[in-house]
């Protein structure tokens, strides 16, 4: 039986780009590539280069020159007119040694070459401006704003010529480019085709959405998870993946579906990434996305406020579908209805309806969180037991403590209580103190801003290694700026909970153990926090304690009992 091939529309901009040197050119530019000044990009780089190169962020062709930049930044659009939501950069440190007009190689963390760089352009951006725009808001608690106080100043742009893409050794077959894409779904012979973005594991209620999604359009399903970088702690892309599989597997129907991985990194954008995801998935020969509640959103802001409306995100893709040529498909309120065993839009039903529904939180917390099985009607017996190997109880799992204060607020007197009290309980536990840290990690740093940044990241670091393997980890230093302790924070993930030693400066000035403060006074030491060096304390941490009429065992005892409660420690 012949199979007519669906009429996909083209590609965002009319063709996609390719950025690959020809395969006979390769060994010619990859010898010209060892003998050119390098840097080495970040793991965000690495996956916009990727993208760039196949042509997923067509009709993009490189790294934003300052115009394109600027207008990305007012207007959504590039200098053109074509409209494109997202600033895509190369930053680049100031004190690089990288000139106008020279050649250089772009290599991965492992020192291998990925591609060659022109550089035509070299311009300063402006932190602030950038993520206001972007991002609605100037708000270090939103995970990328954290991440860009370490971006370079300075941005550069030119003709690139990608020699490799980076290696990825997990599930190849799964790993396609738009054009490869586009082929596998023109194979299945159907007009429409509706992506699905997701960071998340997938329950029977998004089954249930996506199998709608897909029948409402007589079309195919493009399941399209982002396994690149998506919100700090959210679940690894192996587990992810693993589940994606056996439910394609089992529950779908093979000619109507298809599995397909995006190394993207997400930039939890709200509303500009949404209209970025359908951009994105139209270059993978999607022509409708659904759109889920809050898509993109990276969760309550220093305020623990949200950052944008629940449902920004889909009239924006609305108010652009006709330019992309991507239709949204709403991802609305779904609920289980017990007595007929299935999944139903909640605006469908009566308000007398007998349904039931679990929140992510309660997915985490009253379920995984507490070794619970997740009931069948909420996820596949297959999906629920791979959650549970992958995602262990919380008195299995790592947690950082982060004590923040002024140098001599009780951080680290407090830190030592809490550590027996830990030990006591059964929890095997790493301290990490700042004065300890320098003479060892941090050897050799100053103490100027740029080095104290330093100092706390090498910490959140290590942090986040020990909390990775499940272990317990109490950080006690002044971390005295925001921004980094928030750059801490998405490195180490759900486990991070900051505590402020709110302990005032006239009360460590008049007790000054070590005899800092009159040091300072005096003019001895320069930049001292809380002295001639400013200190920003956090809005929203998990404890505020002081060291002002509480005795340290007091200050422990509260923290350890929190812990308890939230089952990162076992009661007696």
């Amino acid at each position: 039986m012949i199979v007519e091939k669906a009429r996909l529309i083209a590609p965002y901009g009319g063709e996609l780009v390719d950025l690959l040197v020809p395969r006979r050119e390769l060994l010619e530019q990859t010898r010209y590539a060892n003998s050119l000044p390098y840097i080495q990009v970040s793991p965000r780089v690495e996956c916009d280069l990727e993208l760039l190169a196949v042509g997923a962020f067509s009709p993009l062709n490189g790294f934003m020159n300052k115009t394109d930049f600027q207008c990305v930044l007012d207007s959504m659009r590039l200098a053109d007119g074509t409209l494109f939501p997202m600033p895509i950069t190369l930053p680049l440190d100031a004190n690089a040694e990288i000139l106008l007009g020279q050649d250089i190689a772009l290599r991965d963390r492992t020192n291998n070459i990925l591609a060659i760089l022109s550089v035509d352009e070299i311009y300063e951006w402006d932190l602030a401006e950038t993520a206001t725009k972007v991002f609605g808001k100037f708000d270090a608690r939103h995970p990328i704003i954290a991440e860009m106080h370490r971006w370079g100043k300075l941005n550069i742009a030119g003709a690139l010529r990608v020699l490799r893409l980076p290696t990825h050794l997990d599930f190849r077959e799964l790993r396609r480019t738009p054009a490869e894409t586009r082929a596998v779904l023109e194979s299945y012979g159907h007009d429409n085709v509706v992506a699905f973005q997701t960071r998340n594991p997938l329950h029977r209620v998004h089954e249930a959405l996506t199998k709608r999604a897909a029948g409402n359009i007589d079309g195919v399903l493009l399941l399209h998870p982002v396994v690149g970088m998506t919100q700090p702690g959210d679940i690894d892309h192996f587990t992810r993946v693993r589940v994606y599989k056996i439910l394609l597997d089992n529950y779908y129907e093979e000619d109507r579906s298809l599995l397909s991985l995006l190394p993207l990194a997400m930039r939890m954008a709200g509303p500009r990434e949404a209209v970025w995801h359908a951009l994105i998935r139209r270059n993978y020969g999607a022509n409708h996305l659904i759109v889920g509640r809050d898509h993109a959103g990276p969760g309550p802001d220093s305020n623990g406020d949200p950052f944008y409306g629940p449902y920004e995100a889909q009239d924006m893709v609305v108010h652009y579908a006709e330019e992309l040529g991507v239709k949204p498909v709403p991802f609305t309120e779904m609920v289980y209805l017990e007595e007929e065993d299935r999944y139903e839009e909640s605006a469908r039903l009566k308000p007398d309806a007998k349904v039931r529904k679990i929140s992510g939180t309660q997915v985490r917390d009253n379920f995984l969180g507490q070794g619970v099985p997740l009931p069948s009607w909420f996820s596949r017996p297959e999906v629920a037991t791979i959650l549970a190997d992958s995602y262990p109880p919380r008195h299995r799992r790592g947690v950082c403590l982060w004590f923040t204060g002024l140098s001599g607020s009780g951080k680290s007197t407090t830190a030592e209580q809490i550590v027996n009290l830990l030990l006591e309980k059964g929890r095997n536990v790493t301290i990490l103190d700042g004065d300890v840290v320098r003479t060892h990690l941090s050897k050799g740093l100053g103490f100027s801003k740029a080095d104290r940044d330093i100092n706390i990241r090498r910490i959140g670091y290590v942090a986040s290694e020990i909390v990775r393997h499940g272990g317990v980890v109490i950080c006690a230093a002044i971390s005295p700026y925001r921004a980094a302790r928030e750059d801490v924070r998405n490195m180490v993930g759900e486990g991070f909970m900051e505590i402020h030693m709110a302990t005032s400066l006239e009360f460590v000035e008049a007790r000054d153990v070590k005899g800092l403060y009159a040091k300072a006074r005096r003019g001895e030491i320069k930049g001292f926090t809380g002295i001639d060096d400013p200190y920003e304390a956090p809005l929203n941490p998990q404890f505020t304690l002081t060291a002002e009429n509480t005795s340290p065992a007091e200050n422990a005892r509260l923290v350890v009992n929190r812990l308890i409660e939230l089952g990162y420690v076992l009661p007696d």
